[in-house]
């Protein structure tokens, strides 16, 4: 199994496409990994806590303030454990909020206080104006120049709004094969 023994961090950010976070924590899963989830409160509005409980058979992670753990300092013993983490989906918001250096909840605060080593795997997913906002596009442009932020191509085709273009989130396939290189 390509995850055997491996750490996956799965950040679910909140949009349309949080569904699809399931399937990709179930694959890293039948693959041997050890996923834990961080969700984001607009992730929660999408699919909840509770099914990513099921899935992983642990808890879910969503909340700065009010930690799992009441022994650890929560974000930074998070950001310490994965062997890589993957924002799936990942929303203009949350990616302009790291490019900014913003920790405001609990998912940024992890990203932030992640070890240097520690890829991080971003596969947005949003409309097709905002994908190419010329704000968004420098965002992504400041974390592409490190090494530490890869990047998951969007696909293009219908979204959930009706417009067509780039935005969908790259399939599963593809995110894996980008998680197997950043280990």
């Amino acid at each position: 199994m390509k995850f055997t023994n491996k750490k996956v961090l799965v950040g679910v950010t909140g949009g349309i496409a949080t569904y699809k976070s399931c399937s990709l924590v179930n694959a890293l899963i039948s693959q041997g990994a050890e996923v834990r989830v961080v969700m984001t409160d607009n992730a929660k509005k999408f699919v909840s806590a509770h099914t990513f409980q099921v899935l992983t058979n642990h808890p879910v992670y969503d909340d700065l303030w009010r930690p799992v753990d009441q022994n650890t300092v929560e974000h930074i013993s998070l950001a310490h454990w994965p062997d890589v983490i993957v924002i799936a989906p990942a929303t203009a918001n949350t990616i302009s909020k790291i490019a900014l250096g913003m920790a405001d909840n609990l998912l940024t605060t992890v990203i932030l206080a992640s070890l240097p080593k520690t890829k991080i795997v971003i596969a947005p997913a949003m409309n097709t104006n905002m994908w190419e906002n010329p704000l968004v596009q420098k965002n992504i442009k400041v974390l592409q120049e490190m090494s530490k932020f890869i990047f998951v191509e969007p696909r293009s085709g219908v979204l959930a709004c009706r417009d067509e273009g780039k935005g969908k989130i790259a399939e599963n396939d593809d995110i894996i094969k980008i998680l197997e290189s950043a280990i």
